[in-house]
């Protein structure tokens, strides 16, 4: 078991930022790093400590949570910062949420592990929210006996957990969940747009639905956003995207066609168009109103 030392979180964005809440509140003393000052300041409003640097905050911590944006941030930061600092065979503990391209990531850990890190994949499904709520679920990939070894930590960042196989089945398993829960989201979004013109007031129509064999999670995470126009973000349209191109280009790789993949991009790009990238996902209801609107010349 890992001794409650200080634990750091590299990358304070929206899920960061929930992790360093989480591990405050789990009675760990948090060091945080970001790139943008005003997120190291309000982590410092939180009751965590600014690192001056990466290579500060590793040798000051047994674990690291990586929450940076993309695969080469995670590689960047892996190889050019904390193993410079820590040096070879130094056994801290490094925890990889953000979602990346598992094929890069395995071979990431094949490369840092020989030299002596503990790295463990841990993306989570679940919106910003429900992972403050401690609702996200932890898909964890690499070394059982380093799991073992971060579960204190892992225990409070993700009350629900599993180990899905090495280190790049974590990702893997996240793309393919995420794949399904994006088109549940724009199906969602799509239905309650038709309801709409089909002269149904959506208020009333969602908890019907609810109700109905057509249920999923995704009307109790995202139905009030949409009803509302309130895109405040716990997903990121462009975070969502990022994540779209990750699976097609994995599903290209294995000679595998994604049709309806391929719609939900398209949609999320529509949005990006509009000026809506640091919107909510929820968003794409945007979209598939605005193609009804212009009867479907939306260039």
């Amino acid at each position: 078991m890992v001794a409650k030392t200080p634990a750091g979180v590299i990358g304070l964005g929206l899920m960061g930022e929930v992790f360093a809440h989480r591990l405050i509140d789990g009675g760990h003393a948090v060091i945080g790093y970001d790139i943008d000052a005003a997120k190291r300041v309000r982590l410092a409003a939180m009751g965590g400590q600014e690192a001056p640097s990466i290579a500060d905050m590793a040798t000051a911590c047994d674990v690291l949570v990586l929450a940076v944006f993309d695969t080469s941030q995670v590689e960047d930061v892996v190889e050019n910062h904390i193993l410079p600092a820590v040096g070879d065979g130094s056994s801290v503990i490094v925890l990889c949420t953000s979602t990346c391209d598992p094929d890069r990531i395995a071979a990431l850990g094949t490369r840092v592990i020989a030299r002596g890190l503990r790295f463990l994949e841990t993306p989570v499904s679940g919106t910003s929210e429900q992972v403050r709520r401690g609702e996200g679920v932890g898909l964890i990939g690499g070394d059982r006996d380093v799991a073992a070894a971060a579960d204190q930590i892992l225990g409070i960042l993700f009350p629900r957990r599993f180990h899905v196989g090495g280190v790049g089945d974590g990702g893997r398993t996240k793309l393919a969940v995420n794949l399904i829960l994006g088109l549940n989201r724009l199906a969602l979004a799509e239905g309650l747009v038709f309801a709409r013109r089909l002269g149904l007031d959506p208020a009333a129509f969602l908890p019907v639905a609810r109700e109905s064999a057509a249920y999923s999670q995704i009307m109790d995470v995202k139905g009030a956003k949409m009803l509302n126009g309130d895109f405040s973000p716990e997903g990121r349209v462009r975070q969502t995207l990022k994540d779209v191109h990750l699976m097609l280009e994995q599903a290209e790789r294995r000679g595998q066609a994604l049709p309806m993949l391929n719609v939900h991009c398209d949609m999320l790009e529509a949005c990006v168009r509009a000026g809506e990238a640091d919107f909510d996902n929820s968003a794409v209801i945007n979209e598939i109103a605005r193609r009804h609107r212009s009867g479907g010349d939306h260039g």
